[in-house]
């Protein structure tokens, strides 16, 4: 199954979505990230949160929507409020939807330490959800009951 995780910058909720998902996902998924409106550079704190945790960042950018149109994601998953409001591409049409709200740690003003502490919190949120995905028996749901899974799954904090 193949993911695309968005959101509007591309910098920090989606580039850490995407890295833990690949990191931890079972053999044949594959997690892309995205941004509506990308900032064109990934946040430096999301680079030393993943690297504090000793996964690689090699070759991570922030790109559009459209430069994922020939992953052909099966799931599309919104990360942050404003990417659930805009409109999917077409080629996404065919695609679960679901929105996965995470607060943004990016934009807080805080001390260096108190920031990481804050990435880190957004990661244990999304390790928590992946927990859940990647528990689903995928292979027993229809589709939409994953529907109804993958939405569920929004609500774990």
């Amino acid at each position: 199954m193949k993911f695309l995780f968005l959101c509007t910058g591309n910098s920090c909720r989606s580039i850490l979505s995407e890295v833990l998902f690949n990191s931890r996902a079972p053999e044949g998924w594959k997690a892309y990230s995205a941004g509506s409106q990308p900032s064109g550079q990934v946040h430096p704190f999301t680079i030393k949160t993943l690297q504090n945790l000793g996964l690689s960042t090699d070759g991570l950018s922030s790109k559009t929507i459209d430069d994922c149109e020939q992953y052909q994601p099966d799931v599309v998953i919104t990360v942050c409020d404003s990417a659930a409001q805009e409109a999917c591409p077409l080629y996404l049409g065919g695609a679960i939807k679901a929105h996965w709200g995470l607060s943004d740690p990016s934009h807080l003003d805080l001390p260096e330490e108190e920031k990481l502490n804050a990435f880190l919190v957004t990661v244990d949120h999304i390790n928590k959800r992946l927990d859940a995905l990647f528990a689903l028996d995928v292979n027993t749901l229809s589709r939409s009951e994953l529907i109804a899974e993958i939405n569920k799954i929004s609500n774990i904090e």
